[in-house]
């Protein structure tokens, strides 16, 4: 004679239920995290990126036909970024650079700057506040760019230097 037990308390039942409630409950839970934690790393067009990435390249190249390099200090007496710019032909520097800091895996952390040329021929701004990591450095005018890279708060230091991408730089 068999027991007549309510559904409820019989496992096979709660095994039935359970495997696929929980596989539901994770699906949720890793959409949530996925939502809520974006990256910034996804690209809606890569064929204007790679457009962009040439562009790039040749603004590296007219870096290294200028001659262009520099070193970036962090001050942390002044709360100051100073730069120490230099060209084969002086005259050639721009009255103005923009600097931005762009984080290694983060685009929301990413800043940028102005920094203005003074009297003494340096460029100087207001110290960044900046989270701990790898931060890449890039320092442009209108037609050419430096790049550099920066270990916060380990290092204090950036030092540029043209990549040229085409053959060695014209005198």
């Amino acid at each position: 004679m068999s027991e007549n037990r309510p559904w409820y308390r019989e496992p096979l039942v709660w095994l039935i239920i359970g495997l696929p409630l929980t596989a539901v409950i994770g699906g949720l839970t890793t959409y949530y995290i996925a939502y809520t934690t974006r990256d910034g790393l996804w690209v809606d067009d890569y064929y204007q990126k790679g457009k962009e990435i040439n562009k790039s390249l040749a603004r590296d190249d007219a870096a290294a036909r200028l001659g262009l390099s520099g070193g970036l200090k962090l001050d942390a007496a002044s709360q100051k970024v100073v730069l120490q710019l230099e060209a084969r032909h002086a005259e050639l520097l721009p009255t103005s650079v923009k600097l931005s800091w762009l984080y290694a895996t983060k685009s929301g952390l990413d800043q940028t700057q102005i920094l203005h040329r003074e009297a003494d021929g340096r460029y100087r701004a207001g110290f960044p506040e900046l989270a701990p990591g790898h931060w890449y450095v890039q320092l442009e005018a209108q037609d050419w760019r430096l790049e550099g890279s920066l270990h916060v708060p380990a290092d204090t230091r950036v030092t540029f230097q043209a990549l040229s991408h085409a053959g060695p730089p014209a005198e």
